[in-house]
């Protein structure tokens, strides 16, 4: 089938220390593709790997599990995006040390941007393009979401002119719902507030929506909140309500929570 949702962003190799001791292809925008693939909705990859190892098994997996790579780009003598990270007794990731490699500083290409506008939806994980990418295609009419939390630089995260703007808050309710409303105001059509065990919530403007993390045995954090923004952005392409969407998203959260990694690699 052809792809009509889009990611755009991040890639890396999660490298956990002992005594996880593995190395898994994750990232935001590729995370978030394989599993609105999972969900029924084919979607491609808008990135950057290295010409080594890391990058070449990067584009296997993403082939084997579905996702379009026609526009993954290979950087001559570059390098792969690495991640190391350490996982706790109670599953929550921590990250020792991330080099971006070739993902710092890519932006889609012409060509890229030509395809991006044809498609119905399109997710921003990791990018540091200054908000070129987001804002070509809201201008261009095209629904956009983009996860606020992954990238600290705020030069790369304005929401102005987002469908979906997804932001992450271990806070209270009340710091959540002030964190949705400045998103809100600076331009975005809906926030989503993931809150990892404490559930989430979604506004417009208007009425505030809860959802409800599922209770599951959790081996590893890493990806729930981009396994929830995809189980999210499924519902709402399936024309689902809001509640639906937060639901779904917490589905999949709770499936990611019990393995290592964004998506299970096997």
């Amino acid at each position: 089938m052809i792809a009509r949702i889009a990611t755009v962003g991040d890639n890396c190799i999660d490298r956990y220390l002992p005594p996880v001791d593995c190395s898994l292809v994750g990232g935001n925008a590729v995370n978030v593709a394989v599993n609105l693939c999972r969900a029924g909705h084919p979607a491609a990859y808008f990135g950057a790997v290295g010409d080594d190892e890391e990058g070449r098994r990067t584009r296997a997996v993403l082939t084997r599990l579905d996702v379009d790579v026609k526009s993954l780009r290979t950087v001559a003598r570059g390098r792969t995006s690495v991640t190391v990270i350490a996982t706790g007794p109670d599953g929550d990731r921590h990250f020792i040390s991330e080099d971006f490699g070739v993902c710092r500083g890519y932006r889609p290409g012409d060509g890229d941007m030509l395809r991006l506008k044809t498609m119905a939806h399109v997710h921003i994980g990791w990018l540091d393009d200054e908000g070129f990418t987001r804002r070509a295609l809201a201008e261009a009419g095209v629904s956009v979401s983009q996860d606020l939390s992954v990238n600290a630089e705020p030069r790369n995260v304005l929401p102005d002119g987002l469908a979906v703007a997804f932001v992450s808050c271990d806070g209270s309710e009340v710091e959540a719902r002030h964190l949705m409303e400045t998103t809100l105001e600076r331009g975005a059509q809906l926030a989503v507030a993931m809150r990892g065990a404490q559930g989430s919530l979604a506004s417009s403007g208007g009425e505030v929506f809860r959802g409800t993390a599922l209770p599951v045995t959790v081996r590893d954090t890493t990806g729930a909140g981009d396994s929830f923004i995809a189980g999210f952005l499924a519902a709402r392409l399936s024309g689902k309500s809001i509640s639906d969407c937060l639901a779904q998203g917490h589905e999949a959260a709770a499936q990611t929570c019990q393995i290592f990694g964004g998506f299970a690699q096997d």
